[in-house]
């Protein structure tokens, strides 16, 4: 992927700054997912690992909405009619959405406005940080047509977020998790005006893209794989990744600039 060159068919893409800002882009119907986005963001993602011009991604929705989650007539309507192998194929690769989301090394801003519901409320989930305005309604919907609340990795994701009786509620009733709940319950990272959001969002990512991005995307990693290991096993994970920080350049630019008493300027190697 060339970054400056590259224009996806499915949704917005803004490169500027090592920020690259991706935006779902169908506000006349609240910018739904299709068969085709899915997989056209979840090969984006994948591509991401292997491009360092990026440092980090906001990921936005357009229109005063972030998603509208997979789009009833185009996904799940036809999927009323496929058969097991087809519906297995269709679900393995919404997931490797999130496991691509959470395999990049670039933190992801998720800007959330208004409707972040299904879908959409799985990618804001799978993002690293989440900024939100007091208009974001965001709801896991699948208990609301028929399906069970464990998808694209909810189950899993959702109750280190807000906590194991929360994310069950939210599952269960597939009802609206207010932006005021969001942030105390620890979703959002923090509410901000609706006419700031995206400038408090690139904020941020900026921020993170002059930091030791290299640092950043091990730090990413640790909190991934973390999670089903012991405190044993992980204190010397973290160990061995440290060490391998400690030999970049970004490490020594960050003790000379220390000793000169200067800001270092980090480029993520």
């Amino acid at each position: 992927m060339n970054p400056a060159t590259f224009a996806p068919e499915h949704f917005g893409w803004r490169f500027d700054s090592g920020v690259a800002t991706i935006t779902l882009d169908r506000p006349e119907r609240k910018n739904p997912l299709t068969f085709d986005s899915y997989a056209e963001l979840r090969d984006c993602f994948r591509a991401l690992v292997y491009t360092a011009e990026v440092k980090a991604v906001v990921l936005t929705g357009a229109g005063g909405n972030f998603s509208s989650g997979g789009d009833v007539h185009e996904i799940i309507g036809p999927l009323t009619k496929m058969a097991m192998p087809e519906l297995l194929a269709f679900t393995r690769m919404t997931g490797d959405l999130v496991k691509a989301m959470r395999g990049c090394p670039q933190l992801i801003v998720a800007a959330i406005d208004g409707v972040c519901v299904g879908a959409g409320a799985i990618m804001a989930m799978a993002s690293d940080i989440r900024l939100a305005t007091p208009a974001a309604k965001t709801a896991f919907l699948f208990t609301r047509v028929g399906l069970a609340g464990c998808d694209m990795g909810a189950c899993a994701i959702l109750p280190r977020l807000i906590g194991q009786g929360r994310a069950a509620e939210l599952l269960f009733t597939g009802r609206v998790m207010t932006a005021d709940e969001g942030e105390r319950w620890g979703f959002h990272n923090r509410l901000v005006a609706a006419g700031t959001l995206i400038d408090e969002a690139m904020a941020a990512a900026c921020a993170i893209a002059a930091g030791p991005t290299f640092a950043h995307g091990i730090t990413k990693t640790q909190l991934n794989v973390e999670w089903a290991v012991s405190l044993d096993v992980a204190i010397e994970m973290e160990a061995q990744a440290q060490a391998i920080c400690m030999q970049t350049q970004d490490f020594a630019r960050a003790f000379e600039a220390f000793a000169a008493r200067r800001t270092p300027v980090f480029e993520g190697n």
